[in-house]
């Protein structure tokens, strides 16, 4: 059902890569909620995936845009803002990427040049897009600006490594832009943090099957999925939410603030008593 939260909202949507991807659902629920957008990754990313299957869907354009230059950002800015026929309303940075997960490198054994890699494409492009934006001038007062993240920013969890100081990094860097963009334009930047989701990027975690079940069990609610992480984000997108900056936005069913659930109680007692 829509509910044209978005209708005459113009906005720049990173990190669709396939069907799997979150940017991908937010995407198909942005545009069912009438907005206009225009879609960019890689030009590794839009050769390795299917991207413009969901511009066809979405009747838009896909600009190849390196996240992590910022002259290509400035361009993907020019090109989105001809193609929409004015500035945008709100962007989605879901961006990430850490070649000491792919190779299974220990946090106590990390190859510093992936390190800085890490740390590049999935924050440090966060505050590139942001202060290309404000220099270009390119987002309307009251827009909304959202990164993905998890909690691993605040929280140890086993073999998310390096990607877990990125996440940090990335909701500091919303805070602080968050502060200086919202006195001077009104506009509001916001993480949230989504429940383990079956991405192609999150498949690549190690213990994603076993993490997914662990939290399933352990949130109030369940773990949330792609599809209702997308209908969060278009409330984030949306007027609705004008108030609403500089925070991390837990939407993981509860799960942040459990500490033991009474299920993950009884096994524990189970295996205490196993001889």
């Amino acid at each position: 059902m829509s509910y044209n939260l978005l209708k005459g909202k113009k906005g720049i949507i990173f990190g669709a890569l396939n069907e799997d991807s979150l940017a991908w659902k937010i995407a198909e629920k942005s545009y069912e909620e009438g907005a206009t957008f225009t879609l960019t990754n890689t030009l590794s990313a839009i050769r390795f995936g299917t991207i413009d299957k969901l511009a066809k869907k979405c009747n838009t354009i896909v600009i190849p845009t390196d996240a992590t230059k910022t002259n290509e950002i400035e361009e993907l800015f020019k090109k989105s803002m001809i193609f929409l026929d004015g500035k945008i309303d709100f962007i989605l940075h879901s961006i990430g990427m850490s070649l000491n997960v792919r190779k299974k490198k220990n946090y106590a054994d990390l190859n510093y040049n992936f390190f800085q890699k890490t740390l590049d494409i999935s924050a440090l492009s966060f505050h590139k897009v942001l202060q290309t934006a404000k220099k270009l001038d390119a987002i309307n007062e009251w827009g909304s600006v959202l990164a993905l993240s998890y909690i691993a920013a605040q929280r140890t969890l086993h073999a998310y490594n390096d990607m877990a100081d990125a996440k940090s990094l990335l909701e500091s860097i919303a805070r602080s832009f968050g502060y200086i963009y919202g006195r001077e334009k009104k506009i509001r930047i916001n993480t949230i943090s989504q429940s383990p989701t079956k991405t192609t990027a999150g498949g690549g975690v190690k213990g994603i099957n076993a993490l997914m079940d662990f939290t399933e069990r352990m949130s109030p609610l369940g773990n949330a999925t792609s599809e209702e992480c997308a209908n969060y984000c278009v409330t984030l997108f949306s007027d609705l939410t004008r108030k609403v900056t500089m925070q991390n936005l837990f939407h993981d069913g509860g799960f942040s603030n459990m500490g033991m659930s009474y299920n993950a109680m009884k096994q524990y007692n189970k295996s205490l008593n196993c001889d």
